[in-house]
């Protein structure tokens, strides 16, 4: 048996036993009396990113616990496989090798049967040659105009990372180049997009690593005829491009095979958007920003490899959130970045962590008696302070909470930079410290019980200087690993999907019976038959 087969549980070993001893005393503090001792061991720096999980309800004594559950788990020999290009994911007998898409070329990226570092220079630069003439004019669509507006196709972690980081790095875009994102297969996402651009100077990026995702390609086919319509069939080359493994099924929707970018089964979905699904990126970013996007999540990768597990911020970020969800019986997590252009993190944050680690079977098939991936949602400060931060300050549930900011402003009013800083570090000590009784000095009495704030909620800032390329890949990373090691700990594959599969194969059927206008279909539960009868009566007949 290899290291990757053998899964140890978690609840057996001495420090989550210990753990939970603890939990019973710890949850009884409050982080204000927490923080009257040394909380220098859960501030940590690097790759431009200042952590402080000082706001934390763990203890010294709690925090060594931790540490000792992820050595008794196995964690740091896990990392070290995963880099070596064992077959961690072994429900599909792969390796998860993301890191080999932003290393520096080396001969000892490994997938298990062949050195794959110059494969991913060789689709890195032709990336770049792409980009490159794109935004000089020499790519020119069927009536020999330059092209002006990207259309990436994709869904899920073709869609997710590549649109959250566009709109992350608007200030370093070319300005003559616009990137559209659709990824619904509601059709009005694929028509609102069309409608904003000029068939002669778009390109169209199909990204589906199959290409056989139902809501890509048929995205893909209306695109196509909109195109066709307007510019010819053979204008169906010059106009657009995949992003795939598959081929074959490329060129037969008229992709030429030197217009197919490739990527490989040991990157997932979710960990892609710095290979060629990132595509888009290069070419709104230009080549030395995409490089530099690459460095930060390198400098990140080099960081979790080397750094002693106590001052690593990946192993720090993910023992808390154990804490957390399995001893304090913390069930999500707010994700609340004060800066506009990290509206969509925490969507894409949603997808790395749920579909990575919202499992309830380990390694081995056997079942989980513990908790595992929390729930993580969230919205940018300060619009959710007028939204949720209510339930957040005075609800009956604890939500723990990563804040981050962004230190510098990239616009000219440093004064609103400072307002919005201000509420993010307020929202910070609040939330963590709350208001007792004895801090309301004024209004009526009978109004007291109603502004108390109970406070004790969790809390993890993330600070760095500016919001760059070469951040942002260094928070993606962060994020990546520390989704791994809960991974890890927990004895389950954070590398699988199963239980996104069985729906769709679900939908296809459903599907079938639409187009032949059946609903009595017996292989259907009752109440989804009944619900297939009410929308073929309320659909108008094609």
């Amino acid at each position: 048996m290899t290291f990757v087969d053998r899964v140890i549980n978690p609840r057996a070993t001495p420090a989550w036993g210990a753990l939970q001893t603890l939990s019973t005393s710890v949850a009884q503090q409050s982080i204000h009396d927490l923080g009257r001792v040394d909380r220098d061991f859960l501030r940590l720096e690097s790759a431009g990113w200042h952590l402080d999980a000082s706001r934390q309800r763990v203890t010294h004594e709690v925090f060594d616990h931790l540490l000792a559950l992820a050595d008794q788990t196995g964690v740091l020999a896990h990392r070290d496989a995963m880099r070596a290009g064992a077959h961690i994911n072994t429900t599909e007998d792969r390796a998860a090798l993301h890191m080999a898409l932003r290393a520096e070329p080396s001969p000892d990226w490994y997938d298990g049967t062949m050195k794959i570092s110059d494969l991913v220079q060789t689709e890195l630069h032709r990336m770049s040659v792409i980009g490159e003439r794109i935004r000089d004019g020499r790519w020119v669509g069927a009536t020999g105009k330059r092209i002006s507006h990207v259309i990436n196709i994709g869904i899920g972690g073709s869609d997710l990372g590549p649109a959250m980081v566009y709109q992350a790095l608007t200030a370093f875009r070319d300005p003559g180049i616009t990137c559209v994102f659709v990824s619904n297969v509601d059709p009005v996402d694929i028509h609102d997009a069309l409608r904003t651009c000029d068939p002669a100077t778009t390109l169209i990026i199909v990204s589906s690593k199959t290409f056989t995702t139902r809501e890509s390609i048929g995205n893909a086919h209306v695109a196509r005829d909109w195109l066709t319509r307007a510019l010819g069939a053979d204008a169906v080359r010059t106009h657009f491009l995949a992003v795939s493994t598959n081929i074959a099924a490329a060129e037969a929707f008229g992709i030429p095979r030197e217009s197919v970018v490739g990527f490989w089964e040991w990157v997932g979905g979710r960990y892609s958007v710095d290979s060629a699904i990132g595509l888009s990126l290069m070419i709104a970013l230009g080549t030395e920003n995409f490089r530099s996007f690459l460095r930060g999540f390198r400098d990140m990768d080099e960081h979790f490899l080397s750094a002693p597990a106590a001052r690593n911020l990946p192993i720090t970020m993910a023992l808390c959130g154990i804490w957390n969800r399995d001893f304090l019986n913390i069930e999500t997590v707010a994700v609340l970045p004060y800066s506009q252009r990290l509206a969509r993190f925490p969507a894409y944050l949603q997808q790395l962590t749920m579909e990575s680690n919202g499992k309830s079977v380990r390694r081995d098939g056997s079942p989980v008696d513990y908790p595992t991936s929390p729930i993580y949602w969230g919205e940018p400060g300060t619009n959710g302070q007028h939204s949720f931060y209510q339930l957040l300050h005075q609800g009956s549930s604890t939500v723990a909470c990563d804040i981050i900011v962004v230190a510098e402003a990239e616009t000219s009013e440093p004064q609103m930079q400072s307002i919005l800083v201000a509420n993010a570090l307020a929202q910070a000590s609040v939330l963590s410290m709350g208001r007792s009784r004895d801090d309301i000095h004024d209004g009526p009495p009978d109004l007291v019980p109603h502004r108390v704030i109970a406070g004790n909620t969790p809390v993890t800032m993330l600070m760095t200087r500016a919001l760059t390329p070469h951040s942002l890949g260094a928070l993606i990373s962060l994020y990546e690993h520390m989704v791994f090691v809960q991974g890890a700990v927990w004895g389950i594959n954070s590398f699988d999907q199963w239980g996104v599969e069985y729906g769709k194969v679900v939908a296809q059927g459903i599907e079938s019976d639409i187009d032949a206008r059946i609903w009595d279909d017996s292989e259907l539960d009752e109440p989804t038959r009944q619900s297939l009868r009410l929308y073929l009566e309320l659909r108008r007949k094609d």
